[in-house]
């Protein structure tokens, strides 16, 4: 699809001669150990507004380039911005080719690296003067293009891992404490959670509480972000408000030898999982990464998980040990707020939707 706009966009460039030309800028880069390569090719047109020289087609002029190549390469070294995990890149010019048959320059350039990067990220904001200007980039390794983006106004910037270790080991430095904050700050999740270990237990009942959720939710996580399954969140977001209803309900319902929370962990994990899966997927997944940012984000989210169940579960042991009247209060009390705010939830995201 991409590939098919790029192409129409050079064929509108070409059919459309002086009149304002279809927006499109493009930017080939190409990753290498010592240097990030790179060709940026603008039409006349832009380049001619920017610097206010009429007419346009004077750029064509090898002589007038020239004469203004210093403005031209100030223009890309501004907006056209690069990193390398998360160090700033300096562009050092090569040259402006003309390029008449497309009524275009080819700025080229290259970004030195000290070494091989693991992650590149690109911000491309050509022409802020034309709202509907795109750069459609172009990246490529080892002489092969690996990757495609489109850059506009609604997204300037884009990601890029490389199938290097680094770039496998910049993955995990940005998915797996993504999971870790996201169950962290994901109230309803923690409050799922929380309700499950109200009622305490031993070791045994809460390890098979929490490996039931894990397992669950690893799955739906995995078909949700890999495309098998993908139910939509006015759905999911609801569901998951219910769970939390149910699992406060069945705290104040169950009774002596019965316990299942293990299964309700399991079953209302499914649920859960599409919930991360919407998370994860606003985070531009790296299509040549996929398994290792989704690996990488659930192990992020069970270290958080594993941070929470170990604190309450100890606060609530330490409070049934001295005070076992508070602690089963504590149980009551906390089942019922747990319903409450599952039930404020559901209401607010089937009919206030458009709030959330």
């Amino acid at each position: 699809m991409r590939t098919a706009l790029l192409a129409l966009g050079v064929m509108l460039c070409a059919a459309t001669g002086w009149a304002h030309p279809a927006p499109f800028s493009y930017a080939d880069l190409s990753i290498a150990p010592g240097a990030i390569d790179g060709g940026v090719v603008l039409h006349v047109f832009d380049i001619a507004h920017e610097l206010q020289i009429e007419p346009a087609d004077r750029l064509l002029d090898a002589a007038t380039v020239g004469a203004h190549r210093g403005a031209i390469e100030a223009l890309v070294r501004a907006r056209l911005l690069m990193s390398a995990d998360d160090r700033t890149l300096a562009p050092v010019f090569e040259g402006i080719d003309v390029l008449p048959e497309r009524s275009s320059l080819r700025v080229r350039a290259r970004w030195p690296v000290t070494r091989a990067p693991g992650r590149v990220s690109v911000t491309a904001m050509l022409f802020p003067y034309d709202r509907n200007h795109q750069t459609f980039l172009n990246v490529y390794e080892g002489g092969v293009l690996t990757s495609q983006a489109i850059l506009d106004v609604q997204r300037s910037s884009y990601e890029y891992y490389s199938g290097s270790r680094q770039g496998t080991r910049a993955v995990v430095r940005k998915f797996l404490p993504a999971g870790i904050h996201h169950i962290l700050i994901g109230p309803d999740h923690l409050l799922f959670l929380v309700g499950l270990l109200l009622l305490g237990g031993s070791l045994r009942q809460l390890t098979l509480i929490v490996t039931a959720f894990t397992l669950a939710h690893s799955i739906t996580l995995a078909l949700a972000v890999l495309g098998i399954v993908n139910p939509p969140a006015r759905l999911i977001e609801p569901a998951i408000a219910l769970s939390i209803v149910y699992v406060g309900a069945d705290n104040l319902l169950i009774g002596k030898g019965r316990d299942m929370r293990a299964m309700v962990a399991f079953v209302f994990g499914f649920i859960h999982g599409f919930g991360f899966a919407n998370v994860l997927r606003e985070m531009d997944l790296p299509a040549r990464a996929l398994g290792w940012s989704l690996v990488s984000f659930n192990v992020g989210v069970e270290i958080g998980q594993l941070v929470v169940v170990i604190v309450v579960a100890s606060a609530l042991a330490a409070v049934r040990m001295r005070y076992e009247t508070a602690g089963r209060r504590l149980a009551y009390a906390g089942s019922i707020v747990v319903m409450l705010a599952g039930g404020y939830w559901f209401i607010q995201r089937v009919f206030f939707a458009g709030g959330m």
